[in-house]
């Protein structure tokens, strides 16, 4: 099946996607809050710029995008039937790096945590996943 967007209204819609402050990440961020926990956002300093840091924890969490980092299993985890040659490998290169950044974070030793986009949609399940997780790196 062919794109139904021309190229640049396609163009202009992958321009507009955000990397930080998503709705996800938002969710997360009033989860961890409301719960009473503190942090720091987008360390910079750390490989792959964790979403959330917890430095006395020596913990971070990464809110992944089912469909930009490929969530296994997901619906959301398409790839697009146009340019599926250049997107097949874009995808790829994304899942090769999120996995060597959360190999370099445990080497430093930090403990990450990755919440898909799907997750965040029941967010009891996502509190008590996130309670246990920061619980457990007192």
């Amino acid at each position: 099946m062919a794109d139904k967007l021309t190229a640049a209204r396609r163009s202009e819609n992958m321009r507009r996607v955000k990397g930080r402050n998503t709705k996800p990440e938002l969710i997360v961020r009033r989860i961890v809050h409301g719960m009473g926990f503190r942090y720091r956002l987008h360390g910079k300093h750390l490989p792959g710029k964790p979403d959330l840091l917890f430095t006395s924890r020596r913990a971070v969490i990464f809110v992944h995008g089912c469909y930009w980092h490929q969530h296994p299993g997901c619906s959301r985890a398409t790839v697009p039937q146009s340019n599926v040659a250049f997107w097949t490998d874009k995808l790829a290169r994304n899942q090769q790096r999120d996995a060597n950044q959360i190999r370099a974070l445990k080497a430093a030793g930090w403990k990450p945590l990755v919440i898909w986009e799907c997750e965040t949609k029941n967010e009891r399940r996502l509190a008590l996943r996130l309670r246990r997780f920061l619980d457990s790196r007192k």
